[in-house]
């Protein structure tokens, strides 16, 4: 590639990159409490363990507290029973755990349809935990649709989307920005970067840049119910094809999660 095409690029994606619509209001209310969602299949919750280890780090240095007694129980008992479906676990200081199971269409659960990304800045991420106040990612959204907002720090760092991690492939690696406080330290995230290094895949946990993101040889999400998700494009930035390493990433994922053959 050309210098003159790689300056092009990054003129682009600097342009995006400013031009975003930023939100800084209303950030998240704490006493709404904070959630974690995970997948079900066969009547089994996924990665409970994971979820409720950063559930209850939430909930120590949010509140001060613990998570109330009973909460894996209560994902089984929620969970018993659903083919497959989506199961949020919500805890609001002073109330009772809640948990909520719906059944989801198994085109969700790591779909092969490839998503599109639009950009909004928000200043020093969503953060660490995961809020029920959604105000804001629903503001972005409703700004944003039917794309999936890409959030930006104000120096245009791409840091996560609204509901995923995000991973970047370039020169046979797998990129994806740290968990550094700035944006959700996702379970499926950690567990993607586990099953990807134990497959041989060089993963690297760095800061990702606007103009790095855009000459980008792959594009892909990661989340707690859908699994790996292939990204087909950002407004104003680029377009990309899913390829080898989201496919061996998802299928790593999948195996790892529903114990599944899927070579066929």
């Amino acid at each position: 590639m050309s210098r003159a095409t790689l300056l092009r690029m990054a003129g682009d994606a600097h342009h995006a990159a400013m031009t975003a619509p930023r939100l800084d209001e209303p950030m998240p209310d704490p006493a709404q409490g904070v959630f974690s969602t995970t997948l079900v299949a066969d009547g089994k919750a996924v990665e409970v363990d994971a979820h409720l280890a950063r559930l209850e780090a939430s909930v120590a240095t949010l509140y001060g507290q613990r998570l109330p007694a009973g909460v894996r129980e209560l994902i089984a008992d929620g969970a018993a029973g659903t083919a497959l479906g989506r199961l949020r676990l919500t805890v609001v200081p002073g109330a009772d755990p809640t948990v909520r199971v719906v059944d989801v269409d198994a085109a969700m659960v790591f779909p092969t349809a490839a998503v599109e990304l639009a950009p909004v800045t928000v200043p020093g991420g969503i953060g660490a935990h995961k809020w029920a106040d959604r105000r804001l990612l629903e503001r972005a959204q409703a700004e944003l649709e039917p794309a999936m907002p890409l959030v930006l720090d104000e120096d245009g760092s791409p840091l996560e989307t609204s509901r995923a991690n995000l991973f970047v492939v370039r020169d046979g690696a797998v990129v994806t920005p740290p968990a550094d406080g700035r944006l959700l330290p996702g379970i499926a995230r950690a567990r993607a970067i586990e099953v990807a290094r134990a497959a041989g895949i060089e993963v690297r946990e760095r800061a990702i840049g606007i103009d790095e993101l855009a000459d980008a040889d792959e594009v892909f999400t990661t989340g707690g119910v859908r699994g790996v998700e292939p990204v087909g494009g950002c407004v104003g930035l680029a377009e990309w094809d899913s390829g080898e390493f989201t496919a061996r990433v998802g299928a790593e994922l999948r195996r790892a999660w529903l114990d599944a053959d899927v070579s066929s």
